[in-house]
């Protein structure tokens, strides 16, 4: 776990969104036609955000790369998740070591 790492994803406002989104997909996202078992797809990141698809983009990798979400990749399309079990031991990491 790269702690550094995980609080410069959890910096900005845009990614903290995104990760709430995340958190209850079936609230913020029921109009996915594909399963949400499957992650949030990255288009419907972009239209909820209201954000270009290449910012989108680029607070997803930053995210990736601090392992709070995980990808999968249907096709053409990217689905993104949470990483619960890393954002559990960050938690527990703030909370032991603060």
């Amino acid at each position: 776990m790269d702690i550094d790492a995980i609080h410069k994803a959890l910096a900005n406002p845009v990614r903290r969104q995104l990760l709430a989104w995340l958190k209850e997909p079936e609230v913020y996202f029921a109009d996915q036609p594909h399963p949400l078992t499957m992650g949030v797809c990255a288009g419907m990141l972009d239209r909820k955000a209201a954000l270009s698809q290449s910012t989108i983009s680029a607070h997803l990798a930053t995210l990736l790369k601090a392992e709070l979400i995980s990808s999968q990749r249907v096709g053409q399309w990217n689905y993104f998740k949470r990483n619960e079990a890393v954002i559990a031991a960050f938690v527990a990491h703030m909370n032991s070591d603060l």
